[in-house]
Parts: C-alpha cells; structure tokens; sequence
C-alpha cells in the first residue's frame, strides 16, 4: 500500500525532520501543495496542508484520508469550532466579545499567527473571531492525541508574551494531567472524528478551557522534551488502518 504525504511548499520546508519520519515508516511520496493534482493514484493520502477541500477530493474517490475532511475544516475555522464545542457542553471562553481587552484572532491562524490583544474596541472584522482573554496569560496546554488515545501533553508558558507558542519563544515542559483534565479531553475528542490531532486550552482561574483543535499538529516539542516517537505511533496507526487490520491490532 502507498500513499502520498501533501505540504505546502513553505510547510515541507519547514517540516523536513518529519517528512523523513514519514518516509522512513510508511511508503508514501511527498507531494507539493502547489504541484498537487488530485486524480493522482495513492491507496491512502496524508493531508498536511489545513485544506479540507484537498481531503474532499480523495474521499469522494473513496481514498482513506488522515485526517478526515469534516475534521480538517472544523479544526480551521475557529468561530465554527467554538461554536460546535459550545453547542456540545464544553466550555469555551466568551466569543463575540464586545468588552476590553479582548483577544482578536483569524479564523484559520495557525502558531499564535494573526492574534492580537486589543485594548481598544473596534468593529468586528470579518475573518476574525473575537474572545475574552483567559485569566492566566502567557499560559496554555497542548494534547496529542492519536485514535482516540491520548499520547502526550505539554505546558507552554510564556513572561513576554500573553501567546505562550513555544515557536514564539516560549518554554515548554512535559505536564501530568488530573483525571479531571484527562475525562474532559477525552469528552471533546468524542464528539470529532479524526487520526492525529493537538487539542489546545487555555488557563482560566487555575482551570484549562478549551482553545482549539490543531489538525496538521505539529511534535517539535515531543522530540525535544520525550523519548515519545509520536511520527513512529501514527505511522504504525495508519499501518493498520490501511491494511483494514482490526481495532485490536497490536501495531496501533
């Protein structure tokens, strides 16, 4: 079984370390964002590029994509995600917030890009969503979590900078999670169907709140502050997705 592995250009650059995890562990073919054509023949495609409309095309082909679809357009329009999570009883920090401060962000931003604290109001503009900020600034967590499983959670802090991105200049160190933290993850991973994905929180009176959903997750901080080969795990998942081999498969 082969398959093909998409990143913008810019992204592949970037990512060079994880392309070559990729390669190592699966037979698959890096193809450009920019150079894609969407009727190539591939037995399974993974979809790194935050496009849903890219996974769309393989699946209606019948083409098993990591990750799926509906996932990858959630995951990419904030104002949508936090409405659904709302919509199924998790909290959220207020959105469409019309007080000061307030955090402005883009709706597909990605690694604390295009979020802004604004001090001053202003009219909504359209392709941002605007949120009460979090009480505990500089400060958020992020989970991995690969078929349903939680595989990893770091805390990501930050004295200069009320986005704590550890690509922002952030610290990073590995965090235990409560059973409290871990049914409420598990609660919103429930409601999404995906393969590998980062669930960001916030820190808001001591408690996380959700944040967002992040599709195309990225592992530097996995590699640099575990032994986990996170790359190595989801290769081995989509081993045994791809080669129909059951839920009990000792490769996942």
């Amino acid at each position: 079984m082969s398959g093909i592995l998409i990143y913008s250009r810019e992204e592949a650059e970037r990512n060079t370390f994880s392309i070559e995890k990729y390669k190592k562990n699966l037979d698959i073919k890096l193809v450009l964002q920019e150079e894609l054509d969407c009727s190539v023949d591939a037995d399974f495609v993974i979809n790194r590029t935050n496009d849903y409309k890219i996974a769309e095309a393989f699946e209606k082909r019948g083409i098993r994509v990591f990750n799926p679809s509906p996932l990858t357009k959630l995951a990419n329009d904030k104002q949508a995600c936090y409405e659904f999570m709302r919509q199924n009883g998790i909290e959220i920090l207020p959105i469409n917030y019309k007080g000061v401060p307030v955090v402005k962000k883009a709706l597909n931003g990605k690694g604390g890009t295009e979020v802004f604290m604004l001090n001053e109001k202003e009219p909504f503009e359209k392709g941002y969503v605007y949120q009460k900020p979090a009480s505990d600034l500089g400060k958020d967590l992020r989970v991995w979590l690969i078929n349903g499983k939680i595989k990893a959670a770091i805390l990501r802090e930050s004295k200069a900078d009320f986005r704590a991105n550890f690509c922002l200049g952030g610290t990073a160190k590995p965090y235990v999670l409560s059973d409290e933290e871990k049914n409420l993850i598990y609660n919103i991973s429930s409601f999404i169907k995906y393969d590998y994905i980062g669930i960001d929180f916030v820190f808001n009176n001591g408690r996380i709140v959700f944040n967002e959903i992040e599709d195309s997750v990225g592992a530097r901080m996995i590699y640099a502050l575990t032994d986990m080969d996170i790359i190595k795990d989801y290769c081995n998942y989509i081993a045994c997705e791809v080669s129909k081999h059951g839920k009990d498969c000792a490769c996942r």
